[in-house]
């Protein structure tokens, strides 16, 4: 569903010939080096963008289960009339991780120069979420196009397109003293022989759960699972009771294993299904969330949080925000 993800896989071409032409200018992608205000999620908005309301939304979400009550978008801490996507709530439902650019419909090119589009946080206090705020995933200077996060106690996981690497891979990053730091490349592993997409790592580290359009698959993309044993991630299987010919991808595991959320198309629109474990077997999937409705996310409370994107009356992309339905 990520604005970057979809279209970097298209012009990771153009995007590193981009990154080669502006370090040979010598640009800098840092405002503070040349004592210029950082530009915020509402200036770098374009001047005609208008934030699309519940009641003028032509396709809202659909719940199809009686365990939640209505989705409704998060406050506009977190959502502008942009494009904020792929949420990513922390266990204790107080931290929400998302992607954000200003106009879903601008090429990655001209998002990896705003100064803006990336990954941000919000954090809850007293039960509202405060102004989201940038994570800073690159040295000074040097340019990245990030997305996908996932995070984990102090790890964050996540995909860019960045200098000194071909195409759209996966990096690490450390949290420590307050910031993001060490960000390392994952290995050719990960990221050229299984072809790791989005992923979901469990909580106790041992599996990476993860969707690919690798060979041996139903068709498209598939979510597959790699195991940690004796510190290497072993081949990919393919979860063949949740795939089909259809995609199926963004998958998100519950800290207790049990539970696998992921998206595939409903009725011509992405929606949210979910795959129980029964003795050691994933189940058939449910349908929970249609129409626009994806990347699901959920804290320990069983609360779903997930991307809602808003199209006009030409079928044309005109925002997405971020939804959460509180679980009864």
């Amino acid at each position: 569903m990520t604005v970057l993800k979809g279209s970097a896989k298209i012009a990771v071409a153009i995007i590193l010939i981009v990154i080669v032409l502006i370090v040979l200018a010598g640009f800098s992608s840092n405002p503070h080096e040349n004592n210029q205000t950082p530009p915020t999620r509402e200036s770098a908005l374009h001047p005609d963008a208008v934030k699309v309301s519940v009641d003028e939304d032509l396709h809202p979400p659909i719940l199809h289960s009686d365990d939640w009550n209505q989705p409704v978008p998060l406050s506009s801490a977190v959502n502008t009339a942009g494009a904020e996507d792929s949420a990513f709530i922390m266990p204790d439902g107080a931290t929400l991780y998302f992607f954000f650019t200003p106009d879903p419909n601008i090429p990655p090119e001209k998002q990896l120069l705003d100064g803006v589009t990336g990954i941000y946080v919000s954090k809850k206090q007293d039960g509202i979420w405060l102004n989201a705020e940038r994570v800073i995933l690159q040295d000074s200077g040097k340019l990245a196009l990030d997305g996908a996060e996932f995070v984990q106690g102090n790890v964050m996981w996540f995909a860019s397109a960045r200098e000194g690497f071909s195409g759209l891979n996966l990096f690490a990053a450390e949290f420590k003293d307050g910031k993001w730091v060490n960000w390392q490349y994952t290995g050719d592993k990960i990221n050229k022989e299984y072809q790791v997409g989005e992923m979901h790592i469990t909580a106790d580290w041992s599996e990476i759960y993860f969707h690919s359009p690798r060979a041996g698959g139903e068709g498209q993309y598939d979510i597959w699972v790699t195991e940690k044993v004796g510190g290497e991630w072993q081949k990919p299987k393919n979860i063949a009771a949740v795939n089909t010919a259809e995609n199926e991808g963004w998958p998100f595991i519950t800290q207790d294993g049990k539970e696998l959320w992921f998206t595939r198309t409903y009725m011509g629109t992405p929606a949210i299904y979910r795959s129980l474990k029964v003795n050691a077997l994933w189940s058939e999937p449910q349908l929970i969330l249609s129409q626009f409705a994806g990347e699901p996310s959920l804290d320990n409370t069983g609360n779903i949080y997930f991307t809602h994107h808003f199209y006009n009356s030409t079928s044309q992309m005109v925002e997405a925000d971020i939804y959460v339905a509180l679980k009864k």
